[in-house]
C-alpha cells in the first residue's frame, strides 16, 4: 500500500472516531466499556490457563 494512500485512511478513521465521540459519546463510552470488557476477559483467561500449565 502506498505511504499516501496509508495516510489517508488513518486520517479518516480518525476522523470518524472523533466524529463518533462528539456526536455519540454514551454510545462510545459503552462500546470502549465492551471492548475493556474483552480484553480483560481475555487476560483473565490467559492467566489462568498459565496457572494451570504451571501448577
Amino acid at each position: 500500500m502506498s505511504p499516501g494512500i496509508k495516510k489517508i485512511l488513518i486520517v479518516g478513521a480518525v476522523a470518524l472516531v472523533l466524529f463518533l465521540l462528539i456526536s455519540q459519546p454514551n454510545q462510545s463510552a459503552d462500546a470502549v466499556r465492551t471492548a475493556l470488557g474483552w480484553l480483560r476477559d481475555g487476560a483473565e483467561a490467559i492467566v489462568t490457563f498459565v496457572e494451570n500449565v504451571f501448577s
